[in-house]
C-alpha cells in the first residue's frame, strides 16, 4: 500500500470517527453549551417573558449581590446545605465502607444482601424519597424518647453531641445513600490479593492493622472518587434546600430567571469548593 492510500484510509478512519462521535458533540452544543451560556447572560440580567419575546435587560451584578446579601431564602437555605455537606458525605462514605467490610466476608445470601443495599439506588428517586419523607419513612420515628439519644442530647457538649444526632436522626436517608459506595468500594476490596492478608496475618497483624495498612490505603482512590460521587448526588438531589430555592426563584415575580441563573453559579462554585476540598483530603498522592 502506498503513502496515498494510507493517508486516505487514515482520512477515511477519521471522519469516521467524528461521525460516530457527531451525536454527542450535537448534544453537547444543543443541551450543555447553549444552556450554560444562556445562565451567563440571564445572571447578569432581569429577564422578563413577554408574548413578543424574552425581554433582556443587563443589570450587572445586581443579581448576585441580591443572592448573597439580600434574599433571607438563600442565606437559611445555605447553612442546611453545608450541613449535608459536612455531615451527610462523611457519614454515607463510614457507612459504605463499614458495610462493603461487611459483605466481602463470606457469609450466607451474600449475594442477597448485596442486592438489598443496592436496591434503593434502583427505587429512589426525587418524587419518591419526597414522599417518604412526607410519610415519616425516612426517619426512626420516637427517636427522641430513647435515653441514649436524650443522654448524648443533654449531657455532650454540643460539637461532638451534633454528628453523633445526626447520624441518629437521618440513619434511613444515610443507608438509602450508600448503594454505589457500597458496590465501588466491594470491587476495590474483592482486588486485593488474598495472600497479602495470609501474610499479614502469619506475622501477627490483628484485624485492626490490616484495615489501616491494607484496606485502607488500597481503597483509598476510590474513597476519593465516593466523595465526589456523594457530593454530586446530594448537591443535585431534589430534596437540596439551595436547588429547592433556585426553582422557586425561577417563577417568582419579584426574584426571576436572571436571579436563579445567579443563585445556580454561586451554587455551582459552591459545589467546586466542596470538591476541591475532597481533593485535598483524599485525592492528592503523598510522595
Amino acid at each position: 500500500m502506498n503513502m496515498v492510500s494510507k493517508l486516505k484510509l487514515r482520512s477515511r478512519k477519521q471522519w469516521l470517527g467524528v461521525l460516530f462521535v457527531f451525536p454527542w458533540i450535537a448534544g453537547f452544543l444543543i443541551f450543555t453549551l447553549y444552556p450554560l451560556v444562556t445562565t451567563i447572560i440571564y445572571s447578569f440580567s432581569t429577564v422578563r417573558f413577554k408574548l413578543e419575546g424574552v425581554s433582556i435587560t443587563y443589570e450587572n451584578v445586581k443579581n448576585f449581590t441580591d443572592v448573597l446579601f439580600k434574599d433571607p431564602e438563600f442565606k437559611l437555605a445555605l447553612p442546611k446545605y453545608l450541613v449535608q455537606i459536612f455531615y451527610f458525605v462523611p457519614m454515607v462514605l463510614v457507612f459504605s465502607i463499614l458495610l462493603s467490610l461487611l459483605l466481602n466476608n463470606n457469609l450466607k445470601g451474600r449475594s442477597f444482601f448485596r442486592a438489598l443495599f443496592f436496591l434503593p439506588v434502583i427505587i429512589i428517586s426525587g418524587p419518591v424519597v419526597e414522599n417518604l419523607q412526607t410519610m415519616g419513612a425516612a426517619s426512626l420515628q420516637g427517636l427522641g424518647s430513647f435515653p441514649v439519644y436524650r443522654f448524648i442530647h443533654e449531657s455532650i457538649p454540643d460539637f461532638i453531641a451534633a454528628p453523633v444526632l445526626y447520624v441518629f436522626d437521618n440513619a434511613i436517608m444515610i443507608l438509602w445513600y450508600t448503594g454505589v459506595q457500597t458496590l465501588i468500594f466491594l470491587s476495590a476490596m474483592q482486588k486485593i490479593d488474598r495472600s497479602i492478608y495470609e501474610a499479614s496475618m502469619v506475622d501477627g497483624a490483628s484485624s485492626w492493622q490490616l484495615f489501616w495498612k491494607i484496606i485502607i490505603p488500597t481503597i483509598k482512590p476510590f474513597i476519593f472518587l465516593n466523595s465526589i460521587y456523594t457530593i454530586v448526588d446530594v448537591s443535585m438531589s431534589t430534596m437540596n434546600p439551595i436547588i429547592i430555592e433556585i426553582k422557586n426563584a425561577m417563577f417568582n415575580i419579584k426574584k426571576g430567571f436572571g436571579f436563579a441563573a445567579a443563585a445556580s453559579w454561586i451554587y455551582f462554585f459552591i459545589i467546586l469548593l466542596t470538591v476541591l476540598i475532597s481533593y485535598f483530603l483524599f485525592g492528592r498522592e503523598r510522595k
